[in-house]
This record gives C-alpha cells, structure tokens and sequence, in this order.
C-alpha cells in the first residue's frame, strides 16, 4: 500500500466561515423583528401591525443579512 500525501482544503476559508455566520444571525434578526403585531380578536383592528420596526427596519436587515452572504461566498482571500 502506498500512503498518498494529498492535501485536503476547504472551499472556504476561515474569513468566509465567519461572514457566513454574521450573515445568518443578521437574517435570523431580521426574520425575528417580523414576527407579532397580531390580534387575539379578529374583530380588533391592531396598529402594531404597520410598525416601523416591521416595514422597514426588518426588510433592511433581511435584505443586508443576504448581501452579507453573497460576499461572504465570493470573497477570495489572500493565497497562502
């Protein structure tokens, strides 16, 4: 039996990795401020459900958690 020496490496590196996980917390956030705002009575007509935080503020971060992992795929870092 011959023992090949073949170097084994990742599609990413260790930078990639980590924007990926800053990209998925930033989605998770995102995803979470959509939630609530609903009424227990349908008859009831809550405002909460046309908030700031709920039209804006979560699209944006929804929107910049998925720029965040596009680059975190496309960046090519520094050959070794």
């Amino acid at each position: 039996m011959e023992n090949n020496n073949q170097d084994f490496h990742f599609a990413f590196g260790k930078i990639n990795y980590i924007l990926m996980t800053v990209g998925i917390i930033i989605l998770a956030v995102g995803y979470i401020m959509l939630t609530g705002g609903g009424s227990d009575d349908p008859n009831v007509f809550n405002p909460a459900m046309f908030d700031t935080r709920r039209l804006y503020v979560a699209p944006i971060l929804i929107v910049l958690g998925f720029v965040v992992e596009i680059v975190a795929i496309m960046f090519k870092g520094k050959k070794e």
